[in-house]
């Protein structure tokens, strides 16, 4: 049985895969895929404004080429990781 650890970085890769790829690459998220993986999957993703989700967009891609590949994805869960210390441990 894989430890709890293992089991959340699987599901942090397959929730990833589950939105990239619908639409251009197969590997990136498109800007509509990543706002359908924020909205469906995070608990605040329904709270975000169009704005919101295109500015962090915006500060995700990097290499600005208009998508979000998974080194991007993870340095954004990483940020995510940091709030929600924050708050759980504030």
């Amino acid at each position: 049985m894989a430890c709890p650890l293992d089991q959340a970085i699987g599901v942090l890769v397959a929730i990833f895969h589950k939105y990239s790829g619908k639409e251009g690459e197969k590997h990136t998220l498109s800007k509509k895929e990543l706002k359908e993986l924020i909205q469906k999957e995070l608990s605040l993703g329904a709270k975000l404004k169009d704005a919101e989700i295109i500015k962090l967009m915006d500060d995700l891609d990097r290499n600005k080429d208009q998508e979000v590949n998974f080194q991007e994805y993870i340095t954004f869960l990483g940020a995510l990781a940091m709030i929600y210390n924050e708050v759980l441990t504030g």
